[in-house]
């Protein structure tokens, strides 16, 4: 899931300041109130973007002016410091009431106690209208063998395919729909007709290559984790090594792939992109923005559908938004979030974050479905959504950035072999998820 900054300084202060603000000296992140005065809460928002925090801030006036009796305070948090942030003020009793996340980060906090359990506590409308697979990514083990839902799923992101519609059109390939996806070998002629001279069909920048990697591996049923006996371990055998594989034909053997891009994060490859060095880029949604935003004049561009493998199922986590355990007002604040969430809101929320929403009645809305930017082709990419396998693997994070991110890049740099790289991620990462499970 995308997380870009805010300003990290300020958001410090925002938070130490704002999310503390408990009245007469009242643990929690809520004052209490007098008798006769609103109940107030503390959201605390990650939102970024100038059109996200315009549409955060917009929901949050518009309850306000609605429900005098329970007022919300907005506190603008950053994704760069946000769960250290927390850490302290969990410890400290200082949480806000409501707190913007994403899935990952809930499993530890809600083990730790941290967050409320909302499983008996959601509206039927809410949990309705969102599909259980998006439910699924928030529901983790309390610490103590019981599964909880710990967070409202609100926005998820796909990996699709931005494309250069004057080479597609001129190369004469198949247009995929959502409907009639490319496969991967699709794909692969594609590119391969699209390479000519020094341009090439696709650019993949694998600066920071773990999430696309495991959640594009899904399209083959590669998992990367197994859970045996309640102990899991790395696996990477014929499925996990689909896409690996695929990538790395396309960069050595195919020459299909600009070696440029390699080394790139996501957007950095837009401007060649532009200037034609190559046809595709495969992306989050979230990508369409700076596109839409940064292309010449004239420059024409589709997005193109998730690539179908066995299957089309791409790894999933959500943003979300939870109640800490120790708010003082726990039903107002979920009330406050059945709001904020609603399938109207929602779409707002996806609008200003070029993300899709997981309400069912909010992907409807026309904004979703217009064919202007691919909202149409992203927004249908919704429905190849399954919860990311690594979402529930303790340790996580550090075989991430320790283990596989360099194993994943030597490989990608055609400076290890696929089977070297399989057994870096199993051998070296295991030690790692061994010291999670003693």
């Amino acid at each position: 899931m995308r997380m870009k900054s805010a300003l990290a300084a300020a958001a410090i202060v925002a938070l130490a300041a704002g999310c503390g603000s408990g009245g007469g000296g009242d643990k929690g992140g809520s004052a209490a109130g007098k008798p006769g005065e609103p109940v107030k809460l503390n959201f605390l928002s990650l939102a970024w973007q100038k059109e996200s925090v315009a549409a955060n801030k917009q929901i949050v006036d518009e309850w306000n002016k609605a429900n005098p009796t329970i007022q919300v305070t907005y506190v603008q948090g950053s994704w760069d410091n946000v769960n250290d942030q927390l850490v302290t003020q969990f410890a400290g009793g200082t949480a806000p009431d409501v707190i913007h996340n994403d899935s990952p980060a809930l499993s530890g906090f809600a083990s730790d106690g941290y967050l409320l359990d909302l499983s008996d506590k959601l509206p039927a409308e809410l949990k309705s209208d969102i599909p259980q697979k998006s439910w699924d990514t928030v529901t983790f083990d309390d610490g103590k063998g019981k599964q909880g839902v710990y967070g409202v799923p609100f926005l998820q992101e796909s990996q699709v395919i931005i494309a250069n519609k004057k080479l597609l059109d001129a190369a004469g390939v198949r247009i995929p729909t959502p409907d009639n996806p490319w496969t991967w070998d699709e794909f692969s002629e594609a590119a391969k007709k699209m390479t000519k001279g020094d341009k090439f069909g696709v650019a993949w920048p694998m600066k920071s290559p773990v999430n696309k990697t495991l959640n594009l591996a899904l399209n083959f049923g590669g998992t990367f984790f197994q859970t045996v006996d309640g102990k899991t371990t790395v696996k990477v055998g014929p499925e996990e090594k689909q896409v690996l594989q695929r990538i790395h034909d396309q960069l050595y053997k195919d020459q299909s792939a600009d070696p440029a891009a390699l080394g790139q994060g996501t957007a950095d490859p837009l401007p060649a992109f532009f200037n034609g060095k190559f046809a595709m880029l495969p992306a989050g949604v979230y990508l369409r923005q700076q596109v839409a935003e940064q292309a010449p004049k004239g420059f024409e561009w589709v997005t193109l559908p998730p690539l179908k493998g066995t299957t089309s199922d791409q790894g999933a986590v959500s943003q979300t938004l939870s109640v800490a355990q120790d708010s003082k007002h726990p039903d107002e604040a979920l009330k406050f979030i059945s709001y904020f969430l609603n399938p109207t809101n929602q779409a707002k929320l996806a609008k200003g974050d070029w993300l899709l929403p997981t309400s069912v009645k909010a992907a409807s809305d026309p904004s979703m479905t217009t064919k202007e930017n691919g909202w149409d082709v992203a927004t249908a990419s919704a429905k190849n959504l399954v919860v990311a396998p690594f979402l529930k693997v303790n340790g996580f994070d550090e075989w991430k950035s320790k283990v596989a991110t360099p194993a994943l890049q030597e490989y990608f740099a055609n400076k290890i072999s696929i089977d070297d790289v399989a057994k870096k991620l199993v051998d070296d990462g295991n030690k790692v998820l061994e010291r999670y499970q003693r």
